[in-house]
Order: structure tokens, then sequence, then C-alpha cells
């Protein structure tokens, strides 16, 4: 398993190709974004070749999803950041469903699936995972639908395709669920992505109830082969926070 730096997580306000050879010169090889817009992707292309770090995924510009009435900016915002992924070399990326419309479980549940049935053709035409992000909502995300990673897991099988997945983290579905081994380990046909951080705090691993020499350990037997992003807001020096991480996971 391979370790994944978000670069707003660390270098939030800092020239964003800068922060790409910083993450390269700490002996990372795998980096993430969240809003691509404002970037130059031509530049951020080129960085990510000359240091071999690669930008795993970035996030849609639009999470509405819950809605039919918002299906439209949902897939339009698909098809630009597709195009954006594309220009930048990134292969994955993130969409949240939006909010609990407060309509029946099942409608809602229903429109994110026509939602990802429509988006197959956008998908397969730029060749872009797109992954769905359950949150949790007693902490960070009051008010979001997708809550329910075992939730999140049907939506993908129903789908049945190989560009829907999902983005596991580690830290919302502790909240939510637990069973984090388990939910991961059974579930890793499902799983493109994922994400950690320390609970409670959302800060560095260490410091938080989870293990995660344990977990990553687990994971690795299994089979994942993907990468989990350091999604964290850092105690310590973001530069030495990331050099334990490295010390510690890597």
């Amino acid at each position: 398993m391979r370790l994944c730096v978000p670069v707003p997580c660390f270098f939030g306000g800092k020239d964003f190709c800068q922060s790409i050879k910083t993450i390269g010169s700490l002996g990372f090889d795998a980096a993430e974004t969240y809003n691509w817009k404002g970037l130059d992707l031509e530049k951020v292309k080129n960085t990510c070749d000359e240091t071999g770090v690669e930008l795993l995924s970035m996030c849609t510009t639009e999470f509405r999803m819950t809605s039919p009435a918002n299906r439209r900016l949902w897939l339009d915002g698909l098809k630009e950041s597709c195009i954006a992924a594309n220009k930048v070399g990134a292969k994955k990326l993130i969409t949240q469903v939006g909010p609990d419309t407060g309509a029946e479980r099942a409608v809602q549940h229903q429109s994110i699936v026509d939602a990802l049935e429509q988006a197959k053709p956008i998908l397969e035409e730029y060749g872009v995972t797109i992954m769905l992000e359950p949150l949790n909502t007693y902490v960070n995300h009051p008010g979001y639908y997708l809550w329910s990673s075992k939730e999140g897991f049907d939506i993908v099988r129903e789908v049945n395709h190989p560009l829907v997945k999902i983005i596991y983290d580690i830290y919302h579905q502790q909240i939510m669920e637990g069973n984090i081994i388990p939910s991961i380990r059974d579930n890793l046909d499902c799983i493109a992505h994922l994400h950690s951080a320390g609970h409670p705090g959302r800060n560095e691993l260490q410091f938080g109830e989870n293990d995660y020499k344990v977990i990553f350990s687990a994971i690795d037997k299994a089979g994942y082969k993907g990468a989990c992003g350091l999604e964290y807001r850092p105690l310590l020096d973001p530069i030495e926070s990331l050099k334990i991480a490295k010390e510690i996971y890597g």
C-alpha cells in the first residue's frame, strides 16, 4: 500500500507545484487534491512527471446526487472534472453525494444510483474512476446523506461498473460504524482509495484511538494494492509530521 499526501492538508495556501516537489523530496510518490479549479493543470502535470509524484485524485465540482433535480449539474460537473483529470494525469475523482433532502432514503438512494448509471458513458470516455465518499454526520458533516459504508458498497454493487467505486475513509467510518478491518477486507472489490486520520481530533494517525500499524498490516495482507491518503490536520510541523508518518507507516 502506498501513502498519499493530500496537498491542501499540509500545504494549504502554498504554491501547488512547489508542494509537489516537497512531497517528492520527502520520499512520497503519491499526492491528491480537492478543488482543481485555479490550478495550472499543464504545469502540475509536468511537475508530477519531473518528480515522479503521481497525482492520484481530485474532486468533482458538483456534489448533489440525492435529488434528481440536480442531476444535470452533477453530470456536467463530472464531465468537466474528467477533462481536467485527463489533462493532469489523475485517474480518480472523489464525489460526495450531497445532503439528505428529507425524502425517503430509498428515493435518495435510487437518485444516486440513477446518476451513476447516467455517468457510465462519461467515465468510459475519459477512463476515470468516480469514488463515492461516505462521511461522518456526528462530528464533521451533519445532514449529509451517505454516512454508511455498507450503503455505499450496496450502491457500487447495484451500479456494477469497474469505474464506480468507494473511497473508504477510516476516520469517518471509525466514528460511524467501527469494524474497520473487516469492512475493508470484505469489500476490497468496491474500494478504490483510502483516507486516514486519528480519531478524535482528525490529527496525526499515532495520536488517535486506532492502531494504524495493525490496520495497514491487515489491509496489506488482504491484498489491497491502492493508496491511503493521510487526510489529517497536522498538530506538528507539516514537514515533520509527514516525516514521522513515513517512518511509522511507510
